[in-house]
């Protein structure tokens, strides 16, 4: 009978320690910035191997996408993000392509078969994404002039129209969306 009792006992203080690993790690560090947030600074290389962070782009709309060159979705909208970078740059636009966990040299690869100019970070510890709490791909954040998050989309594909959209909608400071699926 001891010895039942003292499997189970083991087995309960298993599963507590592990939830409480867990809770630990969920609750570590900042919450997840809503729309109408401040975003927290972040510093990750880019691919010529320079540390770049969010508050060099202060008094910028930034598009922050998430992605990788293995997530179809990711790649389709990604022309999309280079003719709006193209086009709004000198307006005060930077797109931000933050790739989730691959190898340098792939990514490299694929942006230059592509010819996208827009800044590349390579989020190689997952610490950004975290930070987003991205889950899946794409996820894209516009965030206004100030770093505050002025629209957070989960999935969906972003085009030029969208783009353009949420851009001229937060130079015009109109009010914050929710998160929404597209």
């Amino acid at each position: 009978m001891k010895t039942v009792a003292k499997v189970i006992l083991t087995s309960m203080f298993a599963v507590v320690l592990g939830w409480g690993l867990i809770h630990e790690a969920w609750s570590m560090g900042s919450r997840v910035p809503a729309v109408g947030m401040p975003v927290e600074d972040f510093h990750l290389t880019d691919l010529e191997g320079k540390s770049q962070s969010l508050s060099q782009y202060r008094g910028k709309i930034v598009l922050l996408n998430f992605w990788a060159t293995w997530c179809k979705p990711c790649t389709t909208e990604m022309p999309a993000m280079q003719a709006s970078f193209d086009k709004l740059r000198d307006k005060g636009f930077v797109v931000l392509a933050v790739n989730e966990l691959e190898d340098d040299t792939k990514v490299r690869e694929h942006i230059k078969t592509y010819g996208h100019t827009f800044p590349v970070l390579m989020d190689r510890e997952n610490k950004v994404a975290n930070q987003f709490g991205v889950f899946g791909l794409p996820v894209s954040v516009f965030i206004d002039q100030q770093g505050r998050v002025q629209e957070y989309i989960k999935g969906g594909l972003l085009t030029e129209q969208l783009i353009h959209d949420v851009v001229a909608r937060i130079q015009k400071q109109e009010p914050v969306k929710a998160a929404s699926l597209r």
